[in-house]
């Protein structure tokens, strides 16, 4: 399995550097099937970092063995310089986990009578005023749960999260049922509770937010690391360039056979073609005789870096859990 490692800030081992999490060696089995194949990956404290992969990638099970929910057949998982379960039952980790159908919320009482009762179950839980600035939440805290919108649910939920006053705080799609000033209303929360030097690990399907928010983006694919580094750098690493242009009548089909292109995207009379060799496309292009405008080549995004790292990786679906 190759792996893309784009993570020069990493330290080498032995230099001292706190560690909020290490995978090392992680195996995990569900019967035959094997989930985690030998998984392998640190985070620093202070770090946000985005955990990304596919459906069957083996990204729900790293997240209960770093939640301490399941312990490894083979390998060692720490948690802020212990196991994970001894870093979750001291408080020290917080966790906000997507909960199917419904809120998750204790239902029919109020925002603030929820945060008071999670926040007995800590030693040293944040103050009661604390977490509500740092969720956002004051002017929740009348309302009943099962009267929340669901944006307003997520950020109640995110509170309850950290109620504990955690050092480390996992986020599994965070910004679900949120509208885009939602979104960015908690992820300004987000950096501001990771700049008190808390380590931030969260799992997206909304790819830019991971390349806007995280210091690294980790790939998992098929239980292993496929690619480890900052956004940029990992969309730097994708050969694939997009081709954007206007034209008076689109033709998907022509565009579709000139050479290198692997996608092409039609909206109203602009295309974006999704190509492995620009120069060649574009050459291509213009020998094909069409008449189009205001041409302009760019980068890959996040999403194509990720989609050209798992299909690099693929393998058999039965081999995963």
């Amino acid at each position: 399995m190759s792996i893309v490692q784009l993570t020069d800030a990493l330290p080498p081992e032995g230099t001292g550097w706190d560690l909020a999490l290490r995978f090392s060696g992680v195996v995990r089995r569900y019967g035959r099937h094997l989930a985690l194949d030998h998984l392998d990956f640190e985070v620093r404290k202070g770090e946000t970092v985005a955990l990304l992969g596919p459906n069957g990638a083996g990204k729900s099970t790293t997240i209960s063995l770093l939640l301490g929910l399941l312990r490894p057949h083979e390998g060692t998982v720490e948690v802020l310089e212990t196991t994970a379960r001894n870093a979750v039952a001291q408080g020290r980790v917080g966790a906000m986990l997507q909960t199917g159908t419904g809120s998750g919320l204790p239902p029919g009482v109020k925002v603030a009578e929820a945060l008071a009762l999670v926040r007995k179950l800590y030693r040293h839980p944040a103050s009661f005023d604390t977490t509500v600035e740092r969720a956002g939440i004051g002017s929740l805290l009348g309302c009943r749960t099962n009267g929340l919108s669901g944006g307003e649910a997520q950020r109640v939920r995110f509170a309850l999260a950290i109620a504990g006053d955690p050092e480390l705080v996992f986020l599994d799609e965070p910004t679900v049922a949120m509208d885009v000033d939602g979104r960015r209303t908690f992820w300004r929360m987000m950096r501001q509770f990771g700049q008190e030097g808390r380590t931030i690990v969260f799992a997206t399907h909304h790819l830019e937010e991971a390349d806007q928010i995280a210091d690294r983006v980790i790939v998992v694919n098929h239980g292993t690391v496929v690619a480890d580094g900052p956004g940029a750098t990992l969309k730097a690493a994708v050969s694939a360039r997009r081709l954007r242009f206007v034209v008076t009548e689109p033709d998907p089909e022509r565009y579709d056979r000139l050479e290198g292109v692997t996608d092409v995207e039609i909206s109203g009379s602009g295309v974006t073609l999704i190509s492995l060799d620009a120069d060649a496309t574009a050459r291509d292009l213009v020998r094909s005789n069409v008449a189009f405008r205001d041409l302009e080549v760019t980068g890959a995004c996040l999403e194509d870096a990720f989609v050209a790292l798992t299909e690099r990786n693929r393998r058999p679906q039965s081999d995963i859990a």
